[in-house]
């Protein structure tokens, strides 16, 4: 099982949580997956854009409610 690190930017407008998820995934271990929450609608279109562009993976892709949920790392 791989680990998961889990970054809650709910609350916080774009960029601030793509930011957020760079930080955490820059300072990750190797094979470990980010969980980032967010709640900012246009996180539907910056975090597979900043994941594509920083060479890393989208592995799912959720909502509840309002709250967005991505699980990002290496492929």
């Amino acid at each position: 099982m791989q680990d998961e690190i889990l970054v809650d930017a709910r609350g916080h407008r774009c960029p601030v949580p793509t930011l957020r998820l760079r930080r955490a995934l820059e300072g990750a271990p190797a094979g470990t997956r980010v969980r980032l929450l967010a709640d900012d609608p246009l996180a539907r279109i910056d975090v597979p854009h900043f994941a594509g562009e920083a060479g890393f993976e989208v592995f799912e892709r959720g909502e509840d409610g309002a709250t967005l949920s991505f699980l990002v790392g290496r492929p």
